[in-house]
């Protein structure tokens, strides 16, 4: 593929063996024939050309079913861009047979997306591992395969949240020129196009068109079912038989492309001018298709060049102060794509210079081969990757599509086993041949006598690509777990080490993964008064060196024992544990705060702050906060300041004040550390004494509590000039704690009106789907166990002459529910997707982890979580109705928008 980080993203995963040869294929059922077995993937084929995966993986009690159309964005045809995109949403409007798709993904607790790239588009539901569930999801893929409605209603409704959606899009810098920049590197093929497509073409496509592209690529000889987790082969093969075979093999023909982009002959530029707060340089290089094998070798080039903190342009730039960031992706693999490298740049430096290095940087690469030590780092770095992918069957769908999208899933094996082989002098000669000054787009267009171009080949044939691919038999020792409270309990070993509660839950995973959440606590109102900045630097320079390494050595021996994450929450694996506990307890003891490092994250964090002040979310989010959090005094841990107040709190920061800050405060007296995974039990708890256990803080810890104030209600209104998208937020402070009896009904109130119910739930249903006003609306309740500052939040993202029309439409779906209350269908509903949702939750050991530790904190177990679900359970709907109309006032309620005041009213 087009970038070695992506093909993690897009990897397969490792699931338990399947019996091949006779003995299966003597179960098959009629017109399904066995076609490949991987590492446990096994592909099966029907006689209509659909293509079948399955991957049973019985450790895990959910289910993924994922169905991938091999057609995106590129297909489109002029006047039509954006349309696999639309189409995509269309999806989720329904058949005549399953006309409430979304309620059903309610019901049963489904979690769902679908997503559209420039060469496939898919779909997933992964859900409680069920006959019923199983049964259900198949055949409503089968269904709207091939019967969804695509109707003109359904058009006029969602054709402005998807427009919503590409004003979204419109806000960012980087998305913008990344935009322009496709379209500048290619003069003819649709890679050119980004999916989200034209405004124009999203805003009068015709209902025909649609119809049509969905009639002819919505088909089985064009798509590949996958299924996941725990299922039974036979049960599975039975259902797709009967209802994906009965589909009749279409007798239309697929289109054929042949527009080739020519070898481009002269570099070329694009400039974005619009109102912002950080500057960027991007600069696109033509790369052969995936399936070319200098792909790989290009691949492994930008990321030695872009790595963060260990790439080359990271030393040259970020560290010499130039740059606050870079970082490089590409677009495109199924047809020769771009490589994309960028810098990020302070909105006041001079940004001509930065762009002169970076091209220099990049296009002498070639004459500086990389490093024994660069190559073994990018290598390890993905390979890691890779097998981490490998052990999780969940996310599979969608990491296989775009694989899918090039013609054998199996491709994702065969190039990682040639990673290997790849060598210095490859990637050198792909750098010369790709990364230079004709073949790129960025800046400004120069005559040139003599050109130097460069000439893409043609993507070999799958079949030429496959040519030496050789599967590797893979053993899966995984327990069957079951999620249950009663058994997560029963399974976790309590103790205390030093200072730190300890929950060890120890299960055979896949991969012998491992979950670990760390929580640290010290200090109290008074001594941490006025030291927030401080105390965030202090934590995120940790990572940038310390007494043994320096940073790029953090980000290698991190790397080596395979740990993913931060230093409070990381996964590992069985073997490293132990000295993964071993290097964090280091990290966190004995930093040494390199002057270099922390320059460069204060010119970060300020370059950050500065992108904030024009960006709606963000502004009208903050000023809420400070509206909520305003009787606590300047310099108070729970007060928050204003974005001037922030920069100037750390443009005042001295490398001193971090050095005193970690000498005073940091020490394990008093945490919370939980791991659940393939452990050993005798050893971690070893490794958590040695590194945690006489580490003591100097300073006395007291919680530090939020105070419940009854805030006024204001509404405020605040400007973002020459932004395309606007946003709402809306607050109210409630009185309670999560013993709160209130608090069980308050939960499924939440969840039905706006807090989990996906497209069901009242705000969606009007907001978005009914009047086509938002992308994204919900909401949600904050409650906690210690104090009693809760609140009840509402959001919505809006273009900014639609503001004043979703604040209304929020206004009147929060009275009709305290005036008409919520249905009995609804509160059923809801209880079963709070179940679904949780049991998917606890199956997942990072959340377990997590979980433990606030658990540990508030002196509870599991058990509280199920005397909750039992409490929901027995909810009326008389019960939530009462509690809803007693919490919420409509008139305690403060609303804060933001958008561009210069747009609003000039659109319909």
């Amino acid at each position: 593929m087009s970038d070695l980080s992506k093909r993690v993203i897009f990897a397969a995963t490792l699931c338990m063996p399947l019996m091949v040869g006779n003995v299966w294929a003597a179960a098959l059922p009629k017109g399904i024939t066995q076609v490949a077995t991987v590492e446990g993937i096994t592909e099966y084929r029907l006689a209509n050309g659909l293509k079948v995966l399955l991957m049973p993986d019985a450790s895990k009690p959910t289910v993924t079913v994922n169905i991938t159309y091999l057609v995106g964005s590129r297909h489109e045809n002029y006047g039509e861009t954006g349309m696999a995109h639309l189409l995509e949403h269309l999806l989720f409007k329904g058949t005549p047979k399953n006309p409430k798709i979304d309620l059903d993904f309610n019901k049963r607790g489904v979690r769902f997306n679908g997503t559209t790239s420039l060469d496939r588009t898919n779909y997933y539901e992964l859900f409680q591992a069920s006959d019923d569930n199983l049964k259900w999801a198949i055949q409503m893929e089968a269904d709207r395969m091939v019967n969804s409605f695509i109707a003109k209603k359904d058009l006029d409704s969602e054709m402005t949240v998807v427009r919503n959606e590409y004003e979204m899009g419109e806000n960012s810098p980087a998305n913008v020129l990344i935009k322009r920049l496709q379209s500048t590197a290619y003069e003819w093929h649709n890679y050119g196009h980004s999916t989200i497509g034209n405004r124009s073409d999203i805003e009068n496509v015709k209902i025909e068109n649609l119809q049509a592209f969905y009639h002819r690529y919505y088909q089985p000889d064009n798509a590949v079912l996958l299924i996941s987790g725990k299922f039974d082969t036979n049960q599975a093969l039975n259902l797709i038989s009967s209802s994906f075979g009965v589909i009749p093999k279409p007798t239309r023909s697929l289109p054929q492309f042949w527009t080739v982009e020519p070898t481009q002959d002269g570099a070329r530029s694009v400039e974005v001018r619009r109102k912002g707060d950080i500057q960027y340089v991007i600069v696109g290089y033509k790369i052969p298709a995936a399936l070319n094998p200098e792909n790989d070798a290009v691949s492994l080039a930008a990321h030695i060049l872009a790595d963060d903190p260990t790439g080359r342009l990271h030393k040259s730039l970020v560290e010499t102060g130039k740059a606050v960031q870079v970082f490089s992706f590409p677009i495109g693999s199924y047809a020769p794509g771009l490589q994309l490298i960028g810098v990020a740049v302070k909105k006041d430096e001079p940004i001509e210079p930065v762009r002169d290095a970076l091209l220099a940087a990049i296009e002498s690469f070639a004459t500086t081969p990389p490093t024994k030590e660069e190559l073994e780092r990018v290598k390890r770095n993905y390979l890691n990757d890779a097998e981490k992918t490998l052990s999780n069957p969940e996310s599979i769908g969608l990491q296989l599509s775009e694989i899918m999208a090039l013609g054998d899933w199996r491709y994702f094996f065969q190039e990682r086993d040639q990673l290997n082989s790849i060598s210095s002098e490859q990637v050198a000669a792909a750098a010369a041949r790709y990364f230079k000054r004709d073949n790129r787009t960025v800046g400004m267009f120069i005559p040139e006598d003599s050109p130097q171009r460069a000439e893409i080949p043609a993507t070999p044939s799958i079949q030429v690509a496959m040519q030496s691919f050789k599967p590797v038999t893979k053993v899966d020792n995984s327990e069957v777990f079951d999620p249950s409270e009663a058994n997560i309990d029963k399974r976790t070993l309590h103790s205390k080490i030093g200072g730190l509660n300890v929950a060890l839950l120890s299960k055979k995973n896949k991969g012998e993964t491992v979950s670990v959440a760390l929580n640290l606590h010290w200090g109290d109102e008074k001594s941490l008064f006025g030291k927030k900045t401080i105390s965030t630097l202090t934590n995120e320079m940790l990572m940038r060196g310390n007494s043994k390494y320096t940073r790029e050595q953090l980000d290698d021996e991190f790397a080596k024992l395979k740990i993913t994450g931060n230093l409070f929450r990381f996964d590992t694996t069985r073997e490293n544990l132990s000295a993964a506990l071993s290097l964090v307890a280091q990290v966190l003891k004995e930093p040494n705060f390199p002057e270099t490092e922390f320059e460069q994250l204060k010119k970060l964090n300020l370059a950050e702050l500065e992108m904030q002040r024009n960006d709606p979310q963000a502004v009208a989010s903050h000023a809420l906060s400070q509206h909520f959090n305003s009787h606590y005094a300047k310099g108070d841990w729970r007060a928050i300041a204003s974005l001037d107040e922030q920069i100037e709190q750390l443009k005042a920061v001295k490398l001193s004040d971090l050095t005193a800050f970690h000498k005073a405060f940091y020490g394990a007296s008093h945490g919370e550390i939980s791991i659940v995974g393939d452990l050993d039990v005798v050893a971690t708890n070893k490794a958590i004494q040695q590194g945690f256990g006489d580490w003591v803080s100097p300073a006395a810890y007291t919680r530090i509590d939020n105070i419940y104030a009854d805030t006024a209600a204001v509404e405020r209104e605040i400007n973002t000039p020459d932004q395309e998208n606007g946003f709402y937020m809306a607050n109210q402070a409630l009185n309670m704690r999560d013993d709160d009896p209130a608090y069980p009904a308050l939960i499924v109130a939440n969840y039905i009106f706006g807090g989990g119910a996906g497209f069901t739930s009242r705000v969606m249903e009007r907001i978005r789907k009914k009047d086509g006003l938002s992308y994204g609306v919900g909401s949600w309740i904050s409650v906690n166990a210690f104090d009693n500052s809760a609140s009840f939040s509402l959001y919505a993202l809006s273009a900014p002459q639609n503001l004043n029309k979703v604040a209304l439409a929020m206004k009147e779906e929060l009275h009709r529910a305290l005036k008409d209350g919520f249905t009995a269908e609804e509160l059923a509903n809801a209880k079963s997707g709070l179940k679904q949702a949780a049991l998917q939750k606890r199956a997942q050991d990072a959340h377990v982890a997590s979980d433990w530790n606030k658990y540990s904190k508030e002196n509870r177990t599991f058990a509280w979580s199920q005397a909750l679900e039992d409490k929901i359970n027995a909810l009326t709907v008389a019960q939530v109705n009462a509690t809803f109309t007693k919490m919420i006032d409509p008139t305690k309620l403060s609303v804060f928008t933001a958008g561009d005041e210069a747009k609003k009213g000039n659109k319909k």
